[in-house]
This record gives structure tokens, C-alpha cells and sequence, in this order.
């Protein structure tokens, strides 16, 4: 027999966003339940009426907890920025000399310069600035897949919270894609979250993180 109770406390635990409306007290409850049959494949005339009642006593015992969203919010407000412009993410194939590429890297960690190496399954893509984008350039022009030009790394400093703290990675990622600004990279060291956007549209990112 289905128990209505704990597939409706799944399914609002497994949708944050509601859960979250949901603890501020702003869902409609009629539309919440056709949402959750529709979902579950449930018979509406048959499960309505308990799924409604299984939301408010769902209601009842989450509307002290701290929402999801606040939790974000404080972190990322307690989290400080630092911009670097005139960055370049080049791509290369993953057969390379890599006793090259680290020379290079070493090259510009002297001179504390913008050089990251992250490393995936098919590929290598480095993250640096214009000077050291034409030596990466240079000793590897035949292994050069794609490169994207005219980036700015934004770089975001947490306190240790976000490492405990679910969705603020997601929640970044959601508020600039939901305003057309693309993430064309995105790494992370520690509390540190770093991702390249177009130049043209780091004012607007600014703009959106200033929480």
C-alpha cells in the first residue's frame, strides 16, 4: 500500500526550492498537490485530499528550520570577491609533454600570475592570462583544441560554512544563467569557488553579487 505521508515528504525534501516556499509559507497548497500527483503519477480524485493534508503537517514541522536560501545567502554574504580581467581558458588535447606545461606554470607562479591547470578525462584546460595564453600557445599550437579569449576570472572567498552548506554553487550558477550571463569555467580550492565569465558581462556579475 502507498504511503501517501512519506511520498509527499519525499518528494517537497527532494525539491529544495519548494521546500523552501514552503517553509516561508508562499505555496498554494491546491497547486502543490496537482504538481505532486502529476509528478508521481498519483490519481488525483483518489490522493488529493490526503496529499494536501501530508503538505501542511510537512509545513508544520519544517516552518522553523532556517531555509535553504538563507543559509546561501549568509554565506555568500560573508564571502568576498576579487576580479582579474584579460584571462584566457585554453583547451588541449591530453597527450601532451606535461614537464612543458609545468615549466610554464612555474614561469608564471613567479611572478604571481593567473595559472590553473584543471585536468579531465579527455582533456586539459588551462586557465591563465594573455602572455602566458601565447607561450601555452606556442609549445603547444598542434595540440590546441579550443580557446575561449576575453574572460575575467571571478574569484569567490567563503568562510568554511559553504563546504557544509548544500546549493551555493548551484544557486550562483542559477541566478547568472537565469540572467543570460554564461560560466564558461568553474573550479574550486578549499572555500575559494572560481569561474570565468565574458568581460563584457563582469559589471552585471558585480551587480548580482552583491548580496
Amino acid at each position: 500500500m502507498v504511503n501517501i505521508t512519506k511520498l509527499t515528504e519525499s518528494y517537497i525534501a527532494e525539491h529544495p526550492f519548494v521546500k523552501d516556499c514552503l517553509k516561508k509559507g508562499i505555496i498554494n497548497y491546491s497547486s502543490l498537490t496537482r504538481q505532486i500527483c502529476s509528478d508521481l503519477n498519483l490519481d488525483i480524485k483518489k490522493n488529493f485530499d490526503a496529499i494536501l493534508i501530508a503538505c501542511r503537517r510537512f509545513y508544520r514541522k519544517i516552518k522553523t528550520e532556517a531555509t535553504t536560501e538563507k543559509k546561501i545567502l549568509d554565506i555568500l554574504k560573508s564571502s568576498k570577491i576579487e576580479v582579474k580581467n584579460k584571462i584566457n581558458a585554453i583547451v588541449l588535447e591530453k597527450d601532451i609533454v606535461f614537464s612543458n606545461l609545468i615549466d610554464i606554470e612555474k614561469e608564471a607562479k613567479k611572478i604571481l600570475e593567473t595559472f590553473h591547470i584543471v585536468e579531465g578525462t579527455t582533456a586539459i584546460t588551462i586557465i591563465t592570462s594573455d602572455d602566458f595564453a601565447k607561450k601555452i600557445k606556442h609549445v603547444f599550437r598542434n595540440k590546441v583544441i579550443k580557446e575561449n579569449t576575453n574572460l575575467a576570472e571571478v574569484i569567490l572567498k567563503s568562510p568554511k560554512q559553504i563546504e557544509t552548506t548544500a546549493g551555493v554553487v548551484s544557486y550562483i550558477y542559477s541566478l547568472l544563467g537565469e540572467n543570460n550571463i554564461n560560466i564558461f569555467e568553474t573550479t574550486s580550492c578549499w572555500t575559494d569557488t572560481i569561474f570565468l565569465v565574458e568581460e563584457k558581462d563582469l559589471s552585471r556579475v558585480m551587480e548580482f553579487l552583491r548580496f
